[in-house]
């Protein structure tokens, strides 16, 4: 089962990347949404929630790319390594950096979302060490 997980996270990130949409069918209704990079927040609830919480994030940006390094099969849960460059809006300030998300999934749906400004915070959150 859990390689499904990973290939659902995975086919989930391709289309983000095609469309700038998220694989919705790939998302339990009642998805939970966590940005532990954000300091003032309480998280994300449902597909509505979600989609707020990615106009909240992309607002930051004048420009982004993410580019997937990994995706480590950890039961139930996926995580996605990968390098983000983005271009602050108000800034102009360029940065590169090695993020990570944790997948939740269970019966075929991401029930929790989980995002990490570090794979080391993410691989910690699901019981891993470097």
């Amino acid at each position: 089962m859990s390689q499904e997980n990973v290939e659902i996270v995975q086919h989930g990130f391709e289309h983000f990347a095609a469309t700038g949409e998220p694989h919705w069918e790939s998302f339990d209704e009642a998805v939970e949404v966590r940005d532990h990079d954000t300091m003032d927040q309480d998280g994300y609830r449902g597909h509505a929630g979600m989609a707020r919480w990615l106009e909240d994030w992309a607002a930051a940006w004048s420009a982004f790319t993410m580019e997937p390094e990994e995706f480590l099969d950890v039961g139930e849960r996926v995580v996605m390594v990968f390098r983000m460059k983005a271009t602050g809006l108000s800034s102009g300030v360029a940065l590169e950096r090695q993020d990570a998300m944790v997948f939740t999934v269970r019966s075929g749906k991401v029930l929790r979302l989980e995002y990490y400004n570090s794979r080391q915070q993410a691989l910690e959150s699901v019981g891993l060490s470097e």
